[in-house]
């Protein structure tokens, strides 16, 4: 039902062009005790005409067929399917010019306010921010959902714990509330592959009881099945090559999922926790997204952060010694100085969440991974966060300046972390906390979703990918 009203159009122009085949086909006059007509069956596909059953019954020797006027007519159909087809595709890049333009005219103005949204008075502008274009994204953005799939592995995935996030995108994206969600897919955008690879671990690899077990070949498969399923039956990825198409993932195995069919997904958007450089991520083209630990029940930890006069601990870090860099830390920090306080686990009677509000610098390793829920838990806190990482691209970096409000420091210089935040001068660290207040709300989850919170913010990003390409066959 919710696809009628826009296809109206469309069935008229079928229709009448059905007429036109049968009335050049059959040009050649015949009576009524001629022709009886005992059946006649149709199908329509997006960009021809299939004749499925026609039985005529005739009292003396059937019509003759011009199968000139029969080619003239299917050409002619073809042809304003096609036009149908690109006049619509040239109104979405239409939108997406329009949106540019008024990007250009606000930072030329330093007008950033919503006209679409008159209750919100939220401006983001300041220097934590790299670029005005979120009001353009709620006045026009659009997202075609794929419906293809069944669940566990695709249109729905974890909502509670460290890979919330991806469950949560993929429940707000299906939602038939959702302000983004296109109602054709003639008039979206970009589209939306509802792929959930933390499900597909989950319910396609368990148990893993061998190291052969972990091979990602599963993974790709059906990613790249389902790829191809819709790239056969839409026109939607081949007309991009797949660059106006994207998937969210915060599993660890995320990064690899593109590597069976390099060519098939060298344009596709990949929204990742995961945001490692060194493993493939490619900033321009893929969006790193927050990891964010969602305890069940529940949308993110309590707010426990202190005032900055209320803050008697300088720095600290609790957490497993996974990875490199986190055995790093704990070497040359755990348990040798009060003023960076370094813990595997919380001594007895301590809580994790009040310390990191009473902390005026959260030290913020990667583990295994490249991405941590670390940051968010130390933005929820105010706590300034410590980003201690390698080839890490920080989430929306495309518009957040994390320099404004973070530290970052790579491996190399963990001996120097006390000198670093020393050196840093109470009246720096003052205007850091008022900024870590400010982009707090970039990181908060809400259901639904609220303009410039997390799921806005990772819908920006893809907005942003797709302001910059159009599609080639229409510039050309």
């Amino acid at each position: 039902m919710e696809t009628l009203g826009c296809n109206s159009s469309l069935l008229l122009l079928q229709a009448f062009l059905l007429f036109l085949i049968l009335l050049l086909t059959f040009s050649s006059p015949f009576t009524e005790k001629h022709v009886a007509v005992a059946s006649f069956f149709s199908t329509f596909e997006t960009r021809n005409v299939r004749v499925a059953q026609f039985f005529i019954n005739a009292s003396s020797s059937p019509p003759q067929v011009s199968s000139s006027n029969f080619s003239l007519a299917t050409a002619l159909y073809n042809s304003s399917i096609n036009k149908f087809y690109k006049a619509r595709s040239i109104r979405v890049e239409e939108d997406l010019a329009q949106a540019r333009a008024a990007i250009r005219k606000a930072i030329h103005l330093q007008n950033y306010t919503s006209h679409s949204h008159r209750t919100e008075t939220f401006i983001p502008t300041g220097s934590i921010y790299k670029n005005a274009s979120h009001t353009e994204m709620v006045k026009k953005f659009k997202v075609w959902i794929y419906k293809e799939g069944e669940h566990p592995t695709v249109h729905i995935g974890p909502m509670h714990n460290k890979y919330a996030i991806e469950g949560q995108f993929i429940d707000e994206m299906e939602s038939k509330n959702n302000p983004f969600r296109a109602s054709h897919p003639d008039e979206a955008h970009a589209f939306f592959l509802s792929f959930s690879v933390a499900n597909v671990v989950q319910y396609v690899y368990q148990p893993i009881t061998t190291v052969k077990d972990y091979s990602r070949d599963r993974l790709q498969r059906l990613l790249t099945d389902y790829a191809t399923v819709v790239a056969d039956k839409y026109p939607y990825w081949n007309r991009s090559n797949g660059a106006d198409h994207f998937m969210v993932s915060c599993h660890d195995w995320a990064p690899e999922i593109s590597k069976y069919e390099p060519e098939l997904f060298k344009n596709f958007i990949r929204v990742l926790c995961n945001a490692n450089n060194s493993e493939g991520f490619q900033p321009r083209r893929d969006v790193s997204m927050p990891e964010i630990y969602l305890p069940y029940g529940r949308l993110g930890p309590p707010n426990m952060g202190q005032t900055p006069n209320n803050r008697p601990i300088f720095s600290f870090f609790s957490g497993r010694p996974n990875g490199y860099i986190r055995k790093l830390l704990f070497n040359q920090w755990k348990d040798r100085d009060n003023e960076v306080r370094v813990y595997k686990s919380l001594p007895k009677g301590y809580n994790y969440t009040k310390m990191m509000g009473q902390s005026k610098f959260c030290l913020c390793p990667s583990g295994f991974e490249v991405a941590s829920p670390r940051e968010v838990e130390a933005i929820y806190a105010g706590c300034v966060p410590v980003v201690i990482s390698d080839n890490y691209t920080l989430p929306f970096s495309d518009v957040l300046n994390w320099s404004q409000f973070s530290i970052q420091i790579p491996s190399q210089k963990i001996p120097e972390i006390k000198s670093i935040l020393k050196a840093i001068p109470n009246e720096k660290y003052l205007k850091m906390y008022k900024r870590v207040n400010r982009v707090k709300r970039h990181f908060v989850l809400n259901r639904p979703a609220k303009p410039f919170d997390v799921m806005h913010m990772v819908l920006h990003s893809v907005w942003l990918r797709r302001l910059n390409f159009r599609l080639a066959t229409l510039s050309q």
